[in-house]
């Protein structure tokens, strides 16, 4: 029982002391991370080739660098390859030596909150993103959220912040004494 009582005294005080990233409470904290997620073409940020004939869909930018590099296309191919200088010319030249059927998917970098993590504290959270880096992209972080109309939640983080732990400590160390 000790080491719980302690464990919560440490957690208070960690509760009282970190920052809230200016979050209101009662304040919980989760992984934030991003995605790429298709959109309109006038939002675009970058863009994707879909290639039918394979069956894939890749970063154009990636998938021309692959091309650059390689030495088997003919002077045609790499004449007109050279000239490429915007998605759409890039996506004339896949249809016309790559897949005819290929087409642009224009995707922008959209920020979401990962399923399944919520945490009382941002250090643990902090410490789940580096133990687990290999779920996540680069970009993934901490973010606080509130826990809006939660009276539930919202007591129990004000009970932990504000109990006096070493009360219960005294009153088991009175019973043992009995």
């Amino acid at each position: 029982m000790n080491d719980d009582i302690q464990f919560l005294k440490e957690l208070q005080v960690e509760l009282n002391t970190q920052v809230n990233d200016c979050q209101a409470a009662p304040r919980f904290w989760v992984v934030g991370d991003y995605r790429w997620v298709e959109c309109l073409e006038d939002n675009a940020e970058r863009y994707y080739v879909y290639l039918p004939s394979a069956g894939e869909s890749y970063e154009i930018d990636s998938y021309l660098k692959d091309f650059e590099e390689d030495e088997e296309l003919n002077e045609e191919e790499l004449e007109e390859f050279r000239d490429i200088g915007c998605p759409d010319s890039a996506l004339d030249w896949i249809q016309t030596y790559r897949d005819e059927d290929a087409y642009l998917v224009p995707t922008k970098k959209e920020h979401f909150i990962r399923e399944n993590t919520m945490f009382l504290t941002k250090e643990e959270a902090k410490r789940h993103i580096e133990s687990n880096h290999y779920h996540y992209t680069n970009e993934a972080h901490t973010y606080a959220m509130t826990a809006w109309r939660a009276p539930k939640v919202e007591r129990l983080l004000r009970i932990l912040c504000e109990f006096d732990f070493d009360s219960l400590v005294e009153k088991g160390e009175s019973y043992e004494s009995m």
